[in-house]
């Protein structure tokens, strides 16, 4: 074992010490590229936080030296957006003298603009824990440091698909709301409670749509309404360009679409990998309304004290590893914003080639449905609901758990594959150790994805036991 550990980091030191070359040339290919199709250039991660995709009227916050903040101001509301520290700084990179020498000459002409006020701080977690530009009590000095840029189109980009399914969205009457699959008893009416399904990472709802919608029994179906939805950014939901995908983002689209929408006073969650940062959020916003709580592979890294969490769920998640595979692939995606960019323009863009010959390879025996969520998704999407959800929200979930397990009164069960390669195991037990009620069911044999796919109508059983559970505890 150490010698295959020394092998995997002395290989890893020359991969990506190439990856990092290959990275720093995209960088300009893009911008050149972006200049020709857009006819603008269109500034990145690599740049200074003021050059960076300060998009549509957001500013971008400084406290304290460091940039962790966006501010999206509303006719009456402005809203104070937490965004990952790792978009801008993802550890020491070997180019690092090289990337300050190329920032320091100024090719691009963008207006700063800075200005400081006085803000008023509220620690509730709820929506109204907003930031307000205002007197008070409470102040804190901050600086506003915004890049002055035009509003960025709803049309997908050059090197984003442009087929009728992935830009769905722009068609329909209402390009606000997320696209909900519902399965429901023919009278509505007689439906005793709601299932709210999050998919995780890179995915969509037929992840629960195709494999367990039609395996839960015909009581269920009578019984459940089932709600899945495509979160921002993937399917046939809106994949705005002018999106930071905050945690906020994605909430609000949930409770709008879902919530609001179907008029849900109480649910149940089944929530998969990063749709379990979001179910806990949910959880903690409407603690009265949840039900049951079953969380698949949750992505919780205890966080050593004085660690910069984002940056440590970054290295536990994509630790630039190149063995095995799914580290691999994880770092590629995680470190190197133009190698991400360049995977989604391959695959993304071509995913309907990609399931044709899957098709004929498998003589039309395999269902493409992973595929499809897979490879839906804008790269802007992908690359800031990464590091703002999955990495940003590493230093928010021991808050968020603690308050699940003091204020909100349901069952919670959590699910893990025993060979999950993604999430390590281990995450569960933390879960555990921090909501000592919560019931861990580990799956041998089993990973990120077959811990549902494959063993679908023993899942959706395990389910309907949970619902059955939770509503009898209820009725007592």
């Amino acid at each position: 074992m150490p010698i295959a550990r020394w092998l995997n980091r002395t290989v890893g030191f020359f991969v990506f010490f190439f990856l990092d070359i290959v990275d720093f040339l995209l960088c300009f290919t893009y911008k050149t590229l972006d200049f020709f199709f857009e006819s603008k250039w269109k500034p990145c991660y690599c740049s200074s936080p003021l050059e960076a995709q300060a998009k549509t009227k957001k500013i971008i916050v400084s406290e304290r030296g460091e940039y962790s903040k966006v501010v999206s101001m509303t006719r009456t509301k402005i809203h104070f957006d937490e965004i990952s520290d790792t978009l801008y700084s993802r550890g020491p990179s070997l180019l690092a003298r090289l990337s300050k020498l190329v920032r320091s000459v100024k090719c691009f002409n963008y207006k700063g603009l800075i200005m400081t006020r006085n803000v008023v701080e509220s620690c509730d977690h709820n929506d109204r824990c907003k930031k307000k530009i205002c007197g008070g009590n409470k102040k804190r000095l901050m600086t506003l440091n915004s890049t002055v840029v035009e509003k960025s189109p709803t049309t997908p980009r050059w090197s984003d698909c442009h087929c009728s399914f992935c830009a769905s969205w722009l068609s329909t009457s209402n390009k606000d709301s997320l696209f909900v699959k519902v399965q429901q008893p023919k009278d509505n009416k007689k439906a005793r409670d709601n299932v709210v399904f999050i998919h995780g990472f890179l995915s969509s709802s037929s992840f629960w749509t195709e494999t367990l919608f039609p395996n839960f029994s015909d009581s269920a179906k009578s019984n459940y309404r089932l709600i899945a939805v495509d979160l921002l950014g993937y399917g046939r939901s809106p994949k705005p360009n002018d999106s930071l995908y905050t945690l906020r983002e994605h909430l609000e689209m949930i409770e709008k679409s879902v919530i609001s929408q179907y008029k849900l006073k109480r649910f149940h969650i089944v929530a998969h990998s990063l749709g379990c940062v979001l179910a806990l959020a949910l959880a903690v916003k409407h603690p009265g309304a949840i039900k049951s709580l079953t969380l698949l592979a949750p992505p919780y890294y205890k966080v050593p004290k004085g660690v910069q969490a984002a940056q440590y769920v970054m290295k536990k998640v994509a630790p630039k590893n190149v063995w095995p595979p799914m580290q691999f692939g994880a770092s590629l995606i995680s470190w190197y914003e133009h190698i991400g960019r360049t995977v989604c323009l391959v695959l993304c863009k071509n995913h309907h080639l990609l399931e044709s010959l899957t098709r004929l390879l498998t003589l039309n025996r395999m269902r493409t449905y992973l595929i499809e969520g897979f490879f839906c998704h804008t790269h802007n999407g992908s690359w800031h609901t990464l590091h703002n959800i999955i990495f940003g929200s590493g230093g928010k979930l021991e808050s968020y758990l603690d308050h699940v397990r003091d204020h909100v009164d349901c069952d919670v069960n959590i699910f893990h594959g025993g060979r999950d390669e993604v999430i390590p195991v281990e995450c569960s037990y933390s879960v555990k150790t921090k909501v000592p009620r919560a019931t861990i069911h580990v799956i041998p044999d089993k990973d990120h994805i077959t811990i549902v796919v494959g063993r679908q109508k023993d899942f959706a059983r395990e389910l309907e036991l949970i619902w059955q559970k939770s509503t009898t505890q209820l009725t007592k």
